[in-house]
């Protein structure tokens, strides 16, 4: 019914992106910002890991 007419955040990269039209600074923000990302991501895995191994724990007879 309604239309949300808000324009959309595009990311600040996007992963098969056009990498040709981006300066040599761009490119070296946009690893920063991956590094970071893959840094976060490996944090939520330990601790899904670590909520696993809790509840595996609880449950062993």
């Amino acid at each position: 019914m309604f239309e949300d007419d808000t324009p959309r955040k595009s990311a600040l990269h996007e992963v098969g992106m056009p990498l040709d039209v981006l300066s040599v600074e761009e490119l070296q923000q946009r690893i920063v910002i991956l590094e970071q990302e893959i840094d976060r991501l490996r944090k939520a895995i330990d601790a899904k890991g670590e909520t696993r191994t809790a509840a595996d724990n609880v449950f062993k007879f």
